[in-house]
Parts: structure tokens; C-alpha cells; sequence
């Protein structure tokens, strides 16, 4: 899979961006140390005025790739769906059983990331960090519905229509099944953030992942 990825540039809806990072070698920067600075220090106080501190560059020069830092989170979480729907085609492809694709299907949107080596300029397990952390701050805004019809999230939305029609396979009578594909996807990133930092009310751990958790779910649930 490392191969095929490698050959494969992540697509990003264009009015995310000012320019496009991938196309330059400081717009490759800014991704990369912007991944590492907002894990160090958290979104809310991550300005481009310290990320251009961390990258000796200007402030100025950052705002010609991005126009606010909100816009470079939206970028990073449409990279990360983007990446992550590569995975789980080639993870689901070729699998015959309705059930064992669901199950592939659920751990590649909710295990525990690996950084990718084929990707050089993006960790991907510290950005799946910040998915957990920070993602909801994409969408819990005032302009979400706006950003919706400008297409700011039809990655993420076709990740989870693939896990909605793996589950229609399953159980093709079950009424749920945006709903339970959503909660998979959303909710094993809460899931991971209970595990971390609120321990008492998950039974998430070290031997119980949210993978485990959702398989669980998902078979007792579609199979009434």
C-alpha cells in the first residue's frame, strides 16, 4: 500500500487554500512544522506568526499559502480524510464478506496511526493526534454551512458513505446506517481522547482499543 500511496498526490479542494502547499518546497514546510507546532502547543494558541518564527520565514509568506489558521486546519483535516479513504479502498478491495469488510473498513478509520514514511513532509500519527484533538473546531462554526456547499468536507462525508454502504451490504434492512457510519467515525476519535486524558468514563485502554469497541458494536448491532 506505502508503494501505491507514494505515487498518489492527496486531492484538496482548492478554495481551502490561497496556494497550494504541495507545490512548493516552503509550502511543504509550512504543512510539516505546522503538524508539529499545533501538536506541541494546541490550536488555540497557534498563530503563523509563531509557526513562521519555527520556520524562519515571515508571517507574510505564510499568508500567501493560507488565509487564516482556521483555512490550514480545514486543509490538514482534508488531507488526513483524504489520505485515510486511499487506505480504506485498498484495505476493503477484493473482500467478499460483507462483515469482514465492515470490520477492515472500521479498523482503518479508528486504530491507532502509524506515521507513513511515503509521505516525507506529513506525519501522519502526529496529525492523527491533532484529528483527535482538534478536528471539531473545523466544523463547530458559525460558517459551517458555508463552508459545507463550498465542498470543505466532502472528503470526510465520502469516507463515512463508504462505511454506510459497507453496512448496507451487512444488513440491507437496518434503518441506521448513516448514523451508525458517522458515530463509528466520529466517535472512535472521541474515543481516543477519553483514553488519553478522561480514562474514567471509557473502557477504552491499552487491551480495550476503540477498534475492538466498534467491531463489537457494529456486529451486535446489525446482527438483530
Amino acid at each position: 500500500m506505502k508503494s501505491i500511496l507514494s505515487n498518489i498526490k492527496i486531492q484538496v479542494n482548492e478554495k481551502i487554500y490561497v496556494k497550494d502547499p504541495e507545490t512548493s518546497t516552503l509550502g511543504k514546510k509550512i504543512i510539516q512544522e505546522s503538524i508539529v507546532l499545533i501538536d506541541e502547543i494546541g490550536f488555540e494558541v497557534f498563530t503563523f506568526k509563531k509557526l513562521g518564527e519555527r520556520i524562519n520565514s515571515n508571517e507574510s509568506s505564510i499568508y500567501r499559502y493560507f488565509e487564516s489558521k482556521h483555512k490550514l486546519l480545514v486543509y490538514l483535516s482534508s488531507w488526513y480524510w483524504g489520505w485515510m479513504e486511499y487506505r480504506l479502498v485498498f484495505s476493503t478491495s477484493n473482500i467478499v464478506d460483507p462483515m469482514e469488510k465492515l470490520k477492515r473498513a472500521i479498523t482503518m478509520v479508528t486504530e491507532k496511526i502509524e506515521d507513513d514514511s511515503s509521505t516525507l513532509h506529513i506525519n501522519e500519527s502526529i496529525l492523527n493526534k491533532i484529528i483527535i484533538a482538534e478536528f471539531t473546531k473545523t466544523f463547530l462554526t458559525k460558517e459551517v454551512d458555508e463552508e459545507n456547499r463550498e465542498g470543505f468536507f466532502l472528503v470526510y462525508k465520502r469516507v463515512i458513505n463508504r462505511i454506510i454502504e459497507i453496512i448496507q451490504e451487512v444488513n440491507p434492512e437496518y434503518g441506521y446506517a448513516k448514523s451508525l457510519a458517522s458515530s463509528i467515525v466520529e466517535g472512535s476519535l472521541h474515543q481516543h481522547f477519553l483514553k488519553d486524558h478522561l480514562k474514567t468514563i471509557t473502557n477504552c485502554n491499552e487491551n480495550n482499543s476503540p477498534t475492538q469497541f466498534y467491531i463489537d458494536l457494529s456486529q451486535k448491532t446489525l446482527s438483530k
